[in-house]
């Protein structure tokens, strides 16, 4: 408690309780809305043609909407300067708060393509939701630079809120709790969904408000007299932000204090370092954002329905504790979290008869284990990102683009196995039987 105490009195002086919560809100627009429909997946399942076929068609999509990020980096790379990263923010968070909103309205139309019924303006309305969130990745971290370098801590812990929001509503809603009871017609036993407290259109809704909570809090974050404080001193020059390459020529003693290993922002680091930490950066969001969650309901449901949700849940909690926890303790987790994600894809292979399947301990332990998976890994993401920070604003904009590539390198080697060749076998959670 010592500790705590100290470490509030230390930075409360030169930091903004404001800003972080403003930081925090403009990091959950993030990834509120993709991470929403995922959520919803169960109440919608049921009334679209495309039936659990739809979670592989969004992937594609999501995959597919990686041209935003492409084009910014793109951009950024051969026409530097020619993007205003805060006109690209405002058009991206705007066009997010429409598409949710319009998702409330024409989720559940379909129109019938080559004789078949499709779910076209679902289609539409996620490819630009995905569009916005990937997007979200190199422009979103840039932009903090603007700040000290403890918001970035805070806005990821605003990112993790983006998972973990959503996830609570949707269990206020109702979304995939089920009850096993004996069926009428046989001995067998059989899910039976319960009645949502409100509608998808509803959670739609509140997805659209969260994303227009982001754009205030990025209006705020630009204009706020308060904000504007809490910029790093020596960062601006007639209010553009200064490289570090600038920085770096502006002082005369830098080059004779310390010898650049690179050409990789203020040259603190070889090539061979930046390529390691960015190869550590693309592994850690493919396992968290794709790998692993494309088999949790294979590691889990085996153990049952509640081991099923409460790892689900405690997942989307872990995520901004680590980012809290990033604040106050160094950790070197990658190692950690790697061995735990292989533990949890190996029960995933074993389904539907994994490890402890009809102990109570065995539940126990795949909830602890996806607790740990993303606790130690969403770490890793926050003090790489803080580390980028550091090297300048370029940095952190190749940050954002190789985040989206570990995603997409995650989707490409997983969808195959999962949903083309059906290698896992999904477990009974009412009643799994092994030998």
């Amino acid at each position: 408690m010592t500790f705590f105490i100290f470490y509030f009195q230390k930075h409360t002086s030169n930091m903004s309780l404001l800003t972080h919560l403003l930081a925090c809100l403009f990091g959950m627009g993030s990834w509120v809305s993709i991470n929403g429909l995922w959520v919803e997946l169960p109440l919608m399942v049921p009334q679209i043609p495309e039936g659990w076929y739809l979670p592989s068609y969004l992937s594609v999509l999501i995959q597919m909407a990686n041209i935003g990020p492409l084009f910014v980096t793109l951009m950024h790379r051969f026409r530097p300067g020619a993007l205003n990263e805060a006109t690209v923010i405002y058009v991206i968070i705007s066009l997010g708060t429409v598409a949710s909103f319009l998702l409330g309205f024409f989720w559940k139309e379909t129109v019938v393509v080559v004789g078949v019924p499709r779910s076209v303006a679902l289609f539409v309305l996620t490819f630009f939701l995905a569009a916005v969130d990937c997007t979200s990745s190199v422009t979103f971290l840039p932009f903090m630079m603007r700040l000290k370098t403890q918001y970035l801590t805070t806005y990821y812990i605003g990112e993790g809120v983006s998972g973990l929001l959503p996830a609570l509503v949707a269990l206020i809603q109702g979304v995939g709790v089920v009850h096993c009871m004996n069926s009428t017609q046989s001995l067998n036993h059989t899910l039976n969904s319960s009645d949502t407290n409100f509608s998808a259109e509803v959670f739609f809704f509140f997805l659209s408000a969260m994303m227009l909570v982001c754009l205030v809090a990025f209006l705020l974050l630009n204009y706020h007299p308060s904000v504007a404080r809490e910029h790093p001193s020596g960062q601006y020059t007639n209010g553009n932000r200064m490289s570090a390459e600038q920085k770096s020529m502006m002082d005369p003693y830098q080059s004779a204090i310390q010898k650049r290993r690179s050409s990789f922002g203020t040259g603190s680091y070889s090539w061979t370092q930046v390529f390691y930490i960015f190869v550590i950066l693309a592994w850690a969001n493919a396992l968290t954002n794709v790998v692993l969650p494309s088999v949790q309901s294979y590691s889990c449901l085996p153990y049952g329905n509640k081991a099923y949700h409460l790892s689900a849940t405690m997942a989307a909690v872990a995520n901004p504790l680590a980012c809290f926890i990033a604040m106050f303790f160094p950790i070197r987790s990658v190692l950690i979290g790697s061995g735990v994600g292989a533990y949890i894809m190996g029960m995933a292979v074993l389904s539907p008869c994994p490890l402890l399947a009809d102990e109570t301990s065995g539940g126990v332990i795949i909830v602890l284990a996806w607790i740990l998976f993303v606790l130690t890994l969403s770490y890793v993401k926050v003090i790489i990102g803080v580390i980028l920070r550091d090297e300048g604003h370029s940095a952190l904009v190749w940050c954002g683009a190789v985040v989206q590539l570990g995603s997409l390198l995650g989707a490409v080697t997983t969808f195959p196995v999962v949903s083309v060749y059906n290698y896992f076998s999904s477990g009974d959670p009412c009643n799994t039987k092994c030998p």
